[in-house]
């Protein structure tokens, strides 16, 4: 979920704010609307990327436990494609390591602790506004997210469908089908000629009883016409 919070300045900068703490984001929301900035706020990591793209905030306030992405790797999303890239990370104290740690590796300008106020973001107002650090851990962004670091596979179309046993693959409209292999075509022939063997043997079988009753009811004086 994304929405806006929108002052009455339209050149008034952009604060996306990312959490999935109502709380937290309540609180946020009071801090920058006093600071008369424009508000948007999502609850989702994954997103906040995209919403980042999209808007190009002045800012980003982002927690670290969050949904679908984690707000370390979600920064560093931020940070490779560009813009500005201010970031502000927000953690729990029982994170406070944690904070340390991704503050330094995606270039975040300060970390807040947890329940955030107006005086805990005035007295790291001017921290906010300083010079963004470098974001050392983009070169580690392949190894720390690779499922989404792999680039998709054109689609080719559709697949055969799988053959049935004993029968060569059905192929599909449009679809060439090699021909199949010498050495599979005289297997594929002896099974095409087995259900003829086998009726020319029952056949067989059925003359020869009847051939036997019939001697048998002739000798033994059965027969309509002994």
């Amino acid at each position: 979920m994304a929405y806006v919070t929108p002052t009455s300045e339209e050149s008034a900068p952009t604060v996306l704010i990312v959490d999935n703490n109502q709380m937290s984001l309540m609180r946020l929301r009071e801090v920058f609307k006093v600071r008369e900035f424009n508000v948007e706020v999502c609850e989702d990591g994954d997103q906040a990327v995209d919403e980042y793209i999209r808007l190009d905030p002045e800012l980003v306030v982002i927690a670290l436990d969050l949904p679908t992405l984690d707000g370390h790797i979600a920064a560093l999303e931020m940070r490779e494609h560009g813009g500005e890239s201010r970031i502000v990370f927000i953690a729990s104290r029982r994170l406070a390591q944690l904070a340390e740690d991704a503050s330094h590796s995606a270039g975040a300008v300060a970390w807040l602790e947890k329940p955030i106020s107006s005086a805990v973001v005035e007295q790291h107002w001017e921290q906010i506004l300083g010079p963004i650090p470098d974001a050392p851990g983009l070169e580690d962004l392949d190894q720390l997210y690779p499922e989404d670091r792999i680039k998709p596979v054109a689609d080719e179309g559709l697949m055969p469908l799988p053959p049935l046993p004993g029968m060569p693959a059905l192929p599909l409209p449009g679809v060439i089908v090699e021909p199949l292999p010498e050495a599979i075509i005289p297997v594929v022939a002896e099974v095409k000629e087995k259900p003829k063997r086998r009726l020319f043997k029952l056949l067989l079988l059925t003359v020869l009883a009847g051939g036997g009753y019939l001697a048998y009811a002739y000798s033994s004086g059965l027969a309509p016409f002994a």
